[in-house]
């Protein structure tokens, strides 16, 4: 009876245009996930499951800032999230340039060019920017209200949020240098992709290090910084228990970093951290402990970055399962009301129920013996790895010979025999020599797009892609024999300082598709009390995989079968009851139906959407707006684009 009443609906649209727009509720997304918590909520209700199909293009902006990989600059990620105050939007470029538009028509009203030299990075990328008011200047005054962004080349940036202009009272002219204690840098090793996290007046921020090249990289510190003047107020060094005190000049090196999106209790006065792995991610022989912090979240106090607690996700990570996602708060209901809680979304396809105020489990969480054959010399792998019992894992743990997929039984037979010859023993199969099976892949299970919460209907609703990875690790002596130089940009990383380099690369049939079974990517609801999963459904069709596909390609322009898609970017849900979701491969943002799953509405964008689309609604007389970043992702061979696309219902 639904979907018959959605049809009807949807005639009525098409012959009268949508109904006009009503008085409501003004929401905006003041923060990259929302709010603080990270919810990806909003409470807007005027675009529902029944009129979902009246959306149209309501404006498009265009940067400018696109790369495609033809010069030595690499290629543009147009990953960002828009956050928007007032009636104005405001959002950041690959390279690092800040626009600010109208809300509601795309206008520009201003533009900032930091003027990055972005040569070193192969894809270059940038999620978000944050807004802070200062509460004692005077109305009116010059940034009194300001935007805040970290820059590729490690700078964090404060901007008249009405102007656009440098805040010359934080740190020289506008700017802090975030290389500052950090030590040597190699081009293209140490930046900042994600938006800072602001918690009353203090400015937090991590960095991105790029994997597996050394083992003496730069440290991850973690830095808090006034948001008025740019003034160093607290660092947390993720160095283990009872390590010596930091000497001087700079950071410990090597140590776990935290690139992607932190969240904020500000009632409780708290960050929550989640952390990447301690150099290199696929030795570990090394570490003697010093990967405590590695692939935890962590919360840490706002007022001066002591650590509150801790929970590690995955212990002496050597599979580069560090935590992707953004932390999200959540109520986790209880007998006699609720309990501050947080869900943390892993690659491994975990999700993580915890206290808020302990990182303790509120769902169980058990540890089991981890598979411990075909670990290489000089490597001490954890005995145990930590798994929730609720919810279980959503994302198959196991890829076996007999489960080989291929579209031919050529591709299936080739697959099977590529799976034969290496180590599979289910999650946490150990590097080897003679190769492994990494499944989940580098790229997870739940990456950095996060989940939502529908806090109301008590749903986490997230996705999860699908693709399996083969690792090798490669003595030095062989390695070094191997290339005559630097060694590939893929493929094959070096891991310095380590007995053994890395080769990963996706697990793929001869004629270019996944050899795990599909789909290759999910949505899926769960229920926060119960922790059973509510609804699961295939996210994405193969359309826009056909060209990179020998044995599609022929097949492109007819062939969209509904397979899943591998996916970066994450969810947004509505209170009228609707998710949407970009993120896949094929070039569409959908909207699903929260309760059961169903697809309501899909829109063909220019390119993949590699990000996390937000809405808003600016005045109680005015529509609501959904804004989706549609940019490619050169490693996952979307191609680029600049185009930020909001969504609206006709006026």
């Amino acid at each position: 009876m639904r979907s018959a009443g959605r049809l009807l609906a949807s005639l009525w649209l098409c012959a009268c245009g949508a109904p006009p727009a009503m008085d409501g509720p003004v929401a905006d997304w003041p923060v990259y996930g929302g709010d603080p918590g990270g919810s990806r909520h909003s409470s807007l209700t005027q675009i529902t499951p029944e009129n979902v199909g009246g959306l149209e293009t309501a404006w498009i902006h265009r940067s400018g800032d696109v790369l495609d990989g033809t010069t030595s600059l690499g290629k543009t990620s147009f990953q960002v999230t828009p956050i928007v105050v007032g009636d104005t939007l405001y959002y950041c470029t690959p390279r690092n340039r800040v626009f600010a538009l109208d809300a509601e028509t795309g206008e520009e009203r201003w533009q900032h060019d930091p003027r990055v030299d972005a040569s070193a990075f192969y894809v270059i990328n940038c999620r978000g920017v944050s807004y802070w008011l200062d509460e004692q200047a005077p109305s009116g005054s010059v940034c009194r209200e300001r935007i805040l962004t970290g820059t590729l080349d490690a700078r964090l940036l404060a901007l008249d949020a009405r102007t656009g202009a440098p805040c010359e009272d934080f740190g020289k002219g506008g700017e802090v240098d975030l290389s500052e204690g950090i030590g040597d840098i190699d081009p293209g090793e140490y930046a900042v992709t994600s938006p800072p996290t602001i918690v009353g007046d203090r400015v937090v921020t991590g960095s991105m290090v790029l994997d597996n090249r050394r083992v003496d990289a730069p440290g991850g510190v973690v830095r808090a910084y006034h948001a008025r003047t740019g003034q160093l107020v607290w660092d947390w060094d993720p160095v283990p228990p009872g390590a010596p005190e930091r000497g001087e000049p700079g950071y410990v090196r090597g140590t776990t970093n935290a690139w992607s999106v932190f969240s904020a209790d500000p009632e409780r006065g708290l960050v929550f951290v989640p952390t990447g792995n301690t150099s290199s991610d696929y030795y570990g022989g090394h570490r003697n402990g010093s990967d405590h912090w590695s692939s935890s979240v962590v919360a840490l106090d706002a007022a001066d970055g002591s650590v509150r607690w801790r929970f590690q996700t995955v212990h002496h990570d050597v599979w580069d399962y560090d935590v992707p996602a953004q932390p999200v708060l959540l109520p986790f209901p209880t007998d006699g009301g609720t309990r501050p809680g947080l869900v943390q979304p892993t690659k491994t396809g975990h999700l993580f129920f915890l206290d808020r105020e302990t990182g303790e489990p509120l769902h169980p969480v058990e540890e089991r013996p981890a598979p411990q054959a075909g670990a290489v010399a000089g490597e001490t792998l954890a005995p145990t790895q930590p798994h929730p019992v609720r919810p279980g894992p959503l994302h198959p743990t196991r890829l076996d010979p007999a489960d080989a997929f291929g579209f031919t039984p050529w591709d299936r037979q080739a697959c099977r025999r590529t799976l034969d010859g290496l180590r599979s023993d289910g999650l946490f199969t150990p590097p080897s020599l003679e190769g492994s099976v990494q499944f989940p892949g580098m790229i997870g299970g739940f990456n950095w797009g996060s989940v939502a919460v529908d806090r109301e209907r008590g749903l986490v609703v997230g996705n999860t892609q699908r693709l399996a990875t083969r690792i090798r690790l490669i003595p030095r002596a062989e390695f070094e024999q191997m290339f005559d130089g630097e060694p590939p940009l893929f493929g094959f990383e070096p891991q310095g300082g380590t007995p053994y380099a890395l080769e990963r690369v996706p697990l793929m049939s001869p004629s270019g598709v996944p050899c795990n079974p599909p789909p290759w990517g999910t949505l899926a609801a769960v229920d926060v009390e119960s922790g059973e999963l509510r609804w699961e459904v295939t996210l994405g069709t193969t359309r826009d995989l056909a060209p990179r596909s020998r044995w599609m390609a022929p097949f492109a322009a007819v062939l969209s079968l509904p397979l899943g898609a591998p996916n970066l970017g994450g969810p947004l849900v509505t209170a009228s009851g609707l998710v949407f979701i970009g993120a896949t491969t094929d070039f569409f943002l959908r909207a699903f139906d929260i309760e059961d799953g169903e697809e309501l509405w899909r829109t063909r964008l220019p390119t993949a959407a590699h990000a996390t689309p937000m809405t808003y609604r600016v005045r109680p007389d005015g529509r609501q707006f959904v804004v989706i970043a549609a940019g490619g992702h050169g490693i996952l061979g979307t191609p680029p684009s600049d185009a930020l696309i909001a969504f609206a219902l006709a006026p």
